[in-house]
């Protein structure tokens, strides 16, 4: 979520947020976490706090961080479908740290759904050594300090297999990057009061809406091949209302075995059918060289 400032009462969508969060458990209960970032300028703390264990999101959010989430500019969850890495090790659940190589950021924090081809990735890119055991990991070492549209779609495009991603740059706190590469869901929604979400079924923004005073003014599936960056700030010391700041596209890479009935797990019908019929990732061959 990123927090408009200029919100009337920063709880109604703080509800949305821990409502996502529970409604995400039908994709994932081996790990769940929270990430709370600070960036309105004039803060004394400018950092992010990561709560995340084991099981469900229900399980893992408490009460006590609520008024730490009224606060936060930007908040970040994620429940966990284990593909690659022990669920019992708190290094290979999302949100994740990641540090930037060498001095040039503050690295970045993030969450990711899918599965990829880690080990193609390490073969291409001088990436760090690895604390988990996860592909994610591997996946945001290699968009940590990548600065600009064309640089982050380049890494989007050397993933193999499905990826949806939300991050942040810890040197641009109030601002996330969003995308969505072959087959793994994400829709975004903005409600009345600019506030921004983001989730992997486009049908738990209509449910929060029923139970919440939020009400939305427009759900989007974005497309596969599909990178945004919004934020709240365009200009140092500057605060306005959240909106999108960069937008590209790119080509996404899967694996025959990708394309997998789960990844529209709760998907009502009508959703499905229109998710499937936009679809436009390329296929890798046996050898893994990209095919159309």
């Amino acid at each position: 979520m990123v927090r408009s400032p200029f919100a009337g009462d920063p709880g109604r969508a703080s509800d949305v947020f821990v409502t996502l969060g529970a409604l995400a458990e039908e994709r994932g209960t081996d790990a769940a976490g929270v990430a709370l970032l600070g960036g309105w300028p004039g803060l004394a703390h400018d950092g992010c706090r990561v709560v995340k264990g084991r099981g469900r999101f229900s399980g893992v959010w408490r009460t006590e961080l609520l008024a730490e989430l009224d606060r936060a500019p930007v908040a970040m969850g994620h429940t966990r479908w284990a593909t690659q890495g022990s669920p019992a090790e708190a290094a290979n659940a999302s949100p994740m740290l990641v540090a930037a190589p060498g001095a040039r950021s503050a690295g970045i924090v993030g969450t990711h759904n899918g599965d990829v081809d880690a080990g193609a990735l390490r073969e291409r890119f001088a990436l760090p050594a690895l604390s988990g055991g996860t592909d994610s990991e591997a996946v945001f070492q290699l968009l940590a300090g990548r600065r600009g549209s064309s640089g982050v779609t380049a890494a989007l495009e050397a993933l193999t297999g499905r990826t949806a991603l939300a991050w942040v740059d810890r040197d641009a706190p109030a601002q996330v990057h969003l995308a969505r590469a072959a087959l793994s869901p994400l829709a975004v929604a903005v409600d009345s009061e600019q506030n921004i979400y983001w989730a992997s079924n486009p049908r738990w923004f209509r449910v929060a809406q029923r139970c919440t005073r939020v009400r939305f003014a427009t759900i989007v599936m974005l497309r596969e091949g599909t990178y945004l960056r919004v934020g709240t700030e365009r200009a140092p010391g500057r605060r306005d209302r959240p909106r999108v700041l960069a937008a590209a596209s790119f080509v996404p890479t899967a694996r025959p075995a990708d394309r997998d009935d789960r990844v529209w797990t709760g998907f009502t019908d009508a959703d499905r059918a229109r998710d499937q019929a936009t679809l436009l990732h390329r296929l890798t061959t046996p050898d893994l060289t990209p095919v159309a």
